[in-house]
């Protein structure tokens, strides 16, 4: 893969801190604002990335890229996927994909018409960990409850009480503890156990923003409580409990570091299956895998987990204060 870097940000930083662990994988170029080059360029020499844009629409035409990671605000990620696209770039977009379900619909589109693929860089979904838990789940039996928290306290909450721009704070960036945090929960919930017949959300609200929440879906047989906070301390511990037993597991799902499975009243067995230690050298091992296969099925099955997870997350922010 010859990746085009969007973004100069957070995530951006913690992507290049793994990318010399990931098979098959060039760095050529990175794009950011001009007010952000300097940044930029430190991290091309650090990375050795071989080229430095401040224009989008420059580095898609650059035809030594096969492939655009997007690492910006969550708000932007619909026109700079659509752009990529267009252009005949393959896209791996930070969570969430988009925003909404017409916009997930859009972009598959755009992909399949210009036959390149698009993929959610959501970490949960391709570690070693999840695919063991989810073959797990059966040991439990019939599951009634889940209950699933990702709490952890921003480290830009201060500046945000205070009255400070935080980008991650801001819901028309797509920031918030929704967009932001429980959307992890949603794409862990709905993947094992799909599309709930009714969903509630229950947010705190500082500044016009959910700095937490809870997020119920209620299934024929079940019920899911999903947290997810960014104004208070963590980690926590996540269930899913069934007629036989329970799994469990601490700490922020989006990394996953191990889980438990207790049958009955028997010791609870621990395990850890994943191979890495930096949570998305897994998702982009088989995001190259994939599209250096072009594989079409990956990605529509990426694309309809992206979709059912957005029109949760659609639903849920409903129940948000609304704009003027």
């Amino acid at each position: 893969m010859r990746l085009g870097i969007v973004g100069s940000g957070q995530i951006v930083h913690d992507f290049l801190s793994a990318s010399s662990k990931i098979q098959d994988l060039e760095l050529v170029a990175i794009s950011t604002l001009a007010r952000s080059k300097a940044v930029a360029e430190e991290l091309a020499e650090k990375y050795k990335i071989d080229k430095v844009y401040t224009d989008n629409q420059a580095m898609f035409a650059d035809s030594d890229i096969d492939t655009i990671y997007i690492g910006v605000p969550n708000s932007l990620h619909f026109p700079i996927a659509k752009e990529a696209l267009m252009v005949n770039k393959n896209v791996i977009c930070e969570k969430p994909l988009v925003e909404t379900s017409e916009q997930v619909k859009e972009l598959k589109q755009v992909a399949d018409e210009h036959h390149v693929l698009l993929f959610e860089a959501m970490t949960v979904l391709y570690l070693e960990n999840y695919m063991h838990l989810k073959q797990d789940l059966k040991k439990i039996g019939k599951i009634h409850v889940v209950a699933l928290n990702l709490t952890q306290i921003s480290s830009h909450y201060q500046e945000f009480l205070a009255g400070e721009h935080i980008a991650k704070f801001d819901r028309k960036m797509g920031g918030g503890a929704l967009m932001d945090m429980n959307i992890y929960n949603i794409n862990f919930c709905v993947s094992l156990f799909g599309q709930p017949k009714t969903i509630t959300c229950l947010p705190t609200i500082q500044r016009n923003t959910d700095t937490s929440g809870i997020l119920n879906l209620t299934y024929d047989d079940k019920q899911a409580s999903l947290i997810a906070a960014k104004d208070a301390v963590g980690p926590t511990r996540s269930y899913i409990e069934g007629e036989e037993g329970l799994i469990y597991f601490d700490g922020p799902l989006n990394v996953l570091p191990d889980y438990y499975v207790q049958i009955g009243s028997e010791k609870a067995q621990h395990f850890n299956y994943n191979q890495y230690d930096h949570r998305m050298i897994s998702e982009f091992n088989y995001f190259i895998k994939a599209i250096k296969e072009h594989n079409q099925a990956a990605a529509d099955e990426a694309y309809e987990h992206s979709l059912n997870a957005i029109k949760v997350l659609e639903k849920a922010q409903e129940f948000l204060p609304q704009d003027d």
